[in-house]
């Protein structure tokens, strides 16, 4: 199933509710609702497709704030994080269709099944890895099911058992609402192969996406399904290429700063195998393929999104053409400086992008 035409490109950005990242410690209140007010605005006008919306243990609901940013904006899509088995399925899936119908299909959710079982353990899930993601294939059936059964049904599995579910309110969409998933352990694929709409990386290397790419295509096979690809950076630009160098290491050095700020050692290895792919990557140097930048991963212990590109907007751009090539159409994009590269990919990266995807697309069709 696809919510997309196939070939559309769709560009992603991020939204926290205040301004902080790896550079930028986090101060205030836990929202600042100015903030989040300009930050999903900038991206409206930048012409992004969608904006992330993310879930972590202490922070604050994902489904509420997604309701935030679309009452401040009128056409962006959300990319709302939900981590699958803490609100039954039944309840999950008409919260969702309601938002979807008050904001006129403007949802997707993106599932996951959580990668870090010290952080599981805050919100007291204490599932391994493999339970975790086996109640994800059952969360996503079960909703699907609420988003497009007729009459009532049973589910009968390991992790839920409905007795005539059944939703009143439905997503604009007929065919339910979009799932994003990531994941990159042998059960996330299973999952994924099964349930993935657009199946999400971190940036890794052209090597490693063409390989994950491969992978979940296979699983998914089996099941008749033709997912859509995205992959996540943190793009660095400047005026130069020397530029934009020079702030790829100055932002490594304020990371490493603010880490040391708050007492924090060496990164521990991480538990997911998503971390593991863009250490793997990091191991092999700090500048891979044109312009992928992993020193900033291997800092962090890659706790998340934190490779970039590297380069003048049209450079970087062109890099984002590589993965095109790879089948690659989604591309989340977010800075170390949230809200100004946000303006920024949205003046220069994105119409970069979609100029030079036209001139080939023209050039391809003149020969």
């Amino acid at each position: 199933m696809s919510f997309l035409p196939a070939d559309s490109v769709e560009f992603i950005g991020f939204a926290a509710p205040r301004y902080t990242s790896e550079t930028h410690a986090a101060s205030g209140p836990a929202i600042d609702r100015d903030y989040l007010r300009l930050l999903a605005q900038a991206h409206e006008w930048g012409g992004f497709d969608r904006i992330l919306v993310a879930f972590y243990a202490t922070a604050p609901d994902a489904l509420l704030l997604s309701a935030q940013i679309a009452a401040v904006t009128d056409r962006i899509g959300l990319m709302i994080a939900h981590r699958t088995g803490f609100t039954a399925p039944t309840v999950a899936a008409r919260q969702f269709a309601t938002l979807d119908q008050l904001t006129g299909g403007r949802v997707a959710i993106h599932a996951i099944s959580g990668g870090d079982d010290r952080e599981l353990a805050q919100d007291g899930d204490h599932l391994t890895k493999d339970e975790r993601y086996a109640r994800t294939d059952e969360f996503l059936t079960i909703a699907r099911q609420v988003w497009t059964a007729e009459a009532p049904f049973d589910f009968a599995g390991a992790h839920y058992r409905i007795d005539r579910g059944f939703s009143e309110v439905k997503p604009v969409n007929p065919r339910g609402i979009p799932v994003y998933f990531g994941g990159a352990s042998p059960a996330a694929i299973t999952v994924a192969g099964r349930h993935a709409d657009t199946y999400a990386l971190w940036g890794e290397s052209l090597d490693q996406v063409r390989e994950a790419i491969a992978r979940v295509r296979a699983a998914a096979a089996p099941h008749g399904r033709d997912p859509r690809f995205s992959l996540s950076f943190r793009p660095i630009l400047a005026a130069t290429e020397e530029e934009a160098w020079a702030r790829a290491e100055d932002i490594l050095a304020r990371t490493r700063a603010a880490r040391a700020a708050k007492g924090l050692g060496p990164a521990a290895v991480p538990e997911n195998e998503g971390s593991r792919r863009l250490l793997a990557a990091a191991s092999q140097g700090s500048r891979l393929d044109k312009r992928l930048y992993t020193a900033i991963a291997r800092e962090t212990g890659a706790s998340g999104n934190s490779t970039a590109l590297v380069g003048r907007p049209e450079q970087v751009a062109d890099a984002l053409l590589d993965y095109h090539d790879l089948g690659v159409r989604t591309f989340l994009i977010r800075g170390f400086d949230p809200l100004e590269d946000a303006l920024t990919y949205g003046r220069d990266l994105i119409p970069a992008f979609k100029r030079l995807l036209a001139q080939r697309g023209a050039r391809a069709e003149a020969a």
